[in-house]
């Protein structure tokens, strides 16, 4: 039996899609909100049967993938979060790059030698490395206007998949997988699919709501947080939000600070993009934080930890 794991934002779609052009098999798909990383707990696996994971840190799911691989399961990993150790079995196939300049998407683009290099640009738009994204979409040969394109295609995906629970997204990630896959071409998805009308609609009317807000705490040009309200909307932005305010001022860090339905927060932090490091280093001094050295995020923090982490982020980027 084949399993296919995979993060439920850009990225992880369009891996899972480059891969699947390539290579198609009948397989159990296992994914979830954005920050639902620890997915191959969900894996039941026995000796023989194959799990290919897409976008989540190998780091997070080591006590599982060790009693994977120690039962025989075959496994194909690719991934560019932290992983720590890279473990050596014989059953273990690793592509992993935490260089701060590549997406899992870029590394499945890497091994299918460019064969479905579009929907890698729109992952890697959707990972708010645009760098990376127009220097493959000027290998691609693409026009000004689809990049533009290819470049909102990503936000939407990436939008999609930031929520609380699956209940706060507009499709689940297997649902929107679904309606990708019929499409080789993303060019032929935007026309197509009513999926990116939709997601486009909702983006528009939920970007709509962050106008008027303004940061939590700030230090001059270095670096700033802020505190969104408590509503479906505003865990819906987080992450599209971070990487905007990233966008427009590329020399300072970024936090964005959620209130979720558990009485805590979840943290998004944009490293600076002039200086993208030491995002991951941040979240990963909070018990469930984690996520690259551009960008990471602390999936639940403490109403009481506010304040710690505060200070820590200041110092950090200070």
């Amino acid at each position: 039996m084949n399993y296919d794991v995979f993060n439920g934002d850009a990225d992880g779609l369009c891996a899972l899609h480059q891969l699947r052009l390539a290579y198609p098999v009948k397989a159990e798909l296992v994914t979830g909100v954005k920050r639902d990383i620890k997915l191959l707990d969900r894996v039941q696996a026995g000796a023989g049967d194959r799990v290919t994971v897409l976008d989540i840190s190998l780091d997070s799911n080591r006590s599982r993938l060790m009693q994977l691989l120690e039962a025989a399961v075959h496994v194909e990993y690719f991934d560019h979060h932290y992983a720590g150790e890279i473990p050596r079995h014989i059953n273990l196939v690793s592509h992993i790059d935490v260089s701060a300049d590549v997406c899992t998407s870029i590394l499945v683009d890497r091994s299918l030698e460019g064969q479905y290099r579009l929907w890698a640009v729109v992952a890697a738009f959707g990972d708010n490395l645009g760098q990376s994204a127009h220097a493959l979409a000027k290998r691609a040969g693409l026009a000004v206007s689809q990049i533009e394109q290819l470049a909102r295609l990503g936000k939407y995906l990436n939008y999609n998949s930031y929520g609380d629970s699956l209940d706060d997204l507009h499709f689940h990630p297997v649902k929107l997988y679904e309606e990708m896959r019929p499409y080789p071409d993303p060019f032929d998805f935007i026309a197509g699919s009513a999926a990116f009308n939709l997601l486009a609609a909702g983006f528009r009317d939920d970007m709509g709501m962050i106008g008027s807000l303004l940061p939590l705490s700030e230090g001059g040009a270095r670096y700033a947080a802020y505190l969104l309200p408590d509503a479906p909307w505003a865990r819906r932005v987080a992450g599209v939000f971070a990487n905007r305010l990233a966008n427009d001022d590329p020399s300072r860090a970024h936090a964005v600070i959620t209130p979720t339905r558990h009485g805590d927060y979840a943290v998004s932090v944009r490293a600076p993009i002039a200086k993208p490091e030491g995002a991951d280093v941040l979240c990963m001094k909070f018990e469930t934080g984690g996520g690259r050295k551009a960008a990471a995020g602390i999936n639940r923090l403490p109403i009481d930890a506010l304040d710690r982490f505060l200070a820590i982020f200041a110092e950090q980027f200070d």
